[in-house]
């Protein structure tokens, strides 16, 4: 199925094939992606072996549950390896019980993840060693803090499946800290759902990216003009049984496909069940 995807996604014209991130599959976690789960390097690295131009992710790997210099070697080599299409997201984690289980205290995984990226970009300024050279660093994170840790230490900031008042709201919020930090404004880089419906959503919290075509086209266009140069579409409802029948999916990334012809951009695979769940980016 991780074959058909990729297939699937680069035949329709996206540029970018991410994956998510699970170590242990703990009671937390499995609530939503039971076991089997794909490990990310793993999985991108023999995505790198079926595909030929599409971009390679990570939505988001969770940063303290490697050490950084492993995690830097890993994602250096595999960018070398894939002639240079490796993207990482990264974030500070959720599953508390998965932290438990690694012995990585959950309480400081945003200071670890602080930590970890300045580690990475400082391993990967050894270009002899770290051949492959530097990883662009989306960093994830719908919080203030994880805004501030993109702000310092992020090429890209990537928030998770939100509305579009919420996005326009929290991007007045990136740039106050930009100014705060004296950094520039890191790029915008969502992922929203994507959730094709016969009729139009008309729920005021109806969140970017679900609707009819005409409103996903609609929410592409008002992130495009938001700046957002590129935005991963995720079809995946939360029912871990659709990784096994991903027909639907496919059918609404190839809608979105046909009505934004050449200007398509990406995937996200969110591997599970021996299955994949994927999400797709566009760039508008």
């Amino acid at each position: 199925m991780l074959r058909r995807w990729a297939q699937t996604v680069e035949g329709l014209g996206f540029d970018l094939l991410v994956v998510s991130d699970h170590v242990v599959i703990t009671p937390d976690v499995a609530r939503q992606y039971p076991a089997p789960f794909y490990e990310p390097f793993t999985t991108l690295s023999w995505l790198a072996g079926v595909t030929s131009r599409v971009r390679l992710g990570t939505t988001v790997l969770i940063l303290p549950y490697r050490h950084p210099l492993l995690t830097a070697r890993m994602a250096a080599n595999l960018n070398a390896l894939s002639g240079g299409r490796l993207v990482l997201g990264v974030g500070a984690g959720w599953a508390r019980q998965e932290f438990e289980a690694l012995d990585v205290p959950f309480h400081q995984r945003g200071k670890l993840s602080d930590d970890y990226i300045r580690a990475m970009r400082a391993a990967w300024e050894d270009g002899q060693d770290y051949v492959g050279g530097t990883v662009p660093i989306w960093v994830g994170g719908n919080s203030d803090a994880g805004i501030r840790r993109a702000v310092r230490l992020g090429d890209a900031w990537h928030p998770l499946r939100n509305t579009l008042p919420w996005i326009r709201e929290a991007l007045e919020r990136l740039r106050r800290i930009a100014d705060e930090e004296g950094r520039p404004v890191p790029a915008l880089v969502p992922r929203i759902l994507l959730r094709l419906t016969p009729t139009p959503v008309d729920d005021p919290g109806r969140r970017a990216g679900e609707g009819t075509l005409d409103q996903i086209i609609g929410d592409l266009e008002q992130l495009r003009l938001l700046g957002a140069e590129t935005v991963v579409l995720d079809p995946f409802e939360g029912d871990p049984s659709e990784t096994c029948h991903p027909e639907a999916a496919w059918q609404a990334l190839a809608a979105v496909a046909a009505s934004f012809g050449t200007r398509t951009e990406a995937t996200r695979t969110e591997a599970t069940h021996t299955e994949a769940t994927h999400t797709t980016m566009e760039r508008p």
